[in-house]
């Protein structure tokens, strides 16, 4: 049974995902709250990535790293310090983690390492200047481990949509704010937090094993079309 580690796995996108893998594999979950399910292949280390010192493990297979940041301010109301905390949950904490277990994850079995975007890196959506920066960032930096770790590790990203998560709540605050934002999409719909696990389950299979370097945009047509 493969070992997949879990960064953020107790909320959200993270926690679908590991109802997704948990009966088929290992799961390693780091995150400062404890997820609610309990499963005898679920292994959880209540931390922050970004401040607290990473454990040692004996292997792993993949690595999903799912923290995030939805911070829609004007221009004009950001503050560095806003960037800088975008920045620091999006990339800094994925590249910590990846330099942690670089090495074992490379004698793992066809090993994979997934992060999260958005679509508002290709969209162009208000107020997302800094959400927008810093998921741009884990773009360049898919693309660039891709090169740098193949043909040992695949590299790949999912840029989601809006998602029903906690995370959204501000935005999907009520029944008519869902129903205009299903609109706004050429599919009719937005993404439960399962749809975009389903993807995370293929892209560490060996089902994707050519695929590496690739920002995967799960969009509901929002990107793709204009209709």
């Amino acid at each position: 049974m493969r070992t997949i580690l879990v960064i953020g796995g107790s909320k959200g996108i993270g926690k679908a995902v590991i109802n997704e893998l948990i009966d088929t594999h290992n799961v390693i979950n780091f995150s400062r709250s404890t997820p609610a399910l309990s499963h005898p292949n679920l292994y959880h280390h209540s931390l922050d990535v970004l401040k607290d010192p990473l454990p040692d493990i004996e292997s792993i297979d993949g690595l999903i790293y799912c923290p995030g940041s939805i911070n829609l301010k004007p221009i004009s109301s950001l503050t560095e310090q806003d960037f800088k905390s975008d920045f620091d949950i999006n990339v800094l904490g994925g590249v910590r983690v990846i330099q942690k277990y670089i090495k074992i994850l490379k004698a793992g079995q066809y090993p994979s390492i997934i992060m999260f975007s958005t679509v508002a890196v290709k969209l162009g959506m208000p107020f997302h200047a800094s959400t927008a920066v810093s998921k741009a960032a884990v773009e360049g930096l898919v693309k660039t481990l891709g090169a740098e770790l193949a043909p040992a590790i695949r590299v790949n990203a999912i840029a989601p949509t809006i998602t029903e998560t906690g995370l959204a709540d501000k935005i999907l605050r009520n029944d008519i704010i869902k129903e205009k934002m299903k609109e706004r999409h050429p599919l009719k719909t937005y993404l439960q937090p399962k749809d975009v696990a389903e993807m995370v389950h293929f892209l560490i299979s060996e089902k994707s094993k050519t695929i590496s370097g690739q920002v995967f945009e799960l969009d509901c047509g929002i990107v793709s079309f204009k209709i």
